[in-house]
């Protein structure tokens, strides 16, 4: 499985260590460009509010805050090629 079917893998399974994870397997990528970069900060700051939402259990917003993490990632794999 590559870096990227880990990642939505983490978004769906929302496990206890979902940003090191993330963090960890977007090491290798992020300093391809600037773009990348800003792309991958902005997932991660989408993975540390769905990990916050997940810890404090609040499932109203399980469901949006996967799918923003869900577009972000996207981005960052259009930016990655």
């Amino acid at each position: 499985m590559d870096c990227f079917g880990k990642l939505e893998g983490l978004i769906e399974d929302g496990g206890a260590n979902l940003v090191a994870e993330s963090r960890a397997l977007l090491a290798q990528i992020k300093g391809k460009s600037h773009e990348l970069a800003e792309a991958v900060d902005e997932f991660l700051l989408d993975v540390m509010t769905l990990e916050f939402l997940l810890e404090a259990e609040r499932e109203a917003f399980h469901s949006s805050a996967r799918r923003l993490a869900s577009m972000r990632l996207t981005m960052v794999k259009l930016l990655s090629d």
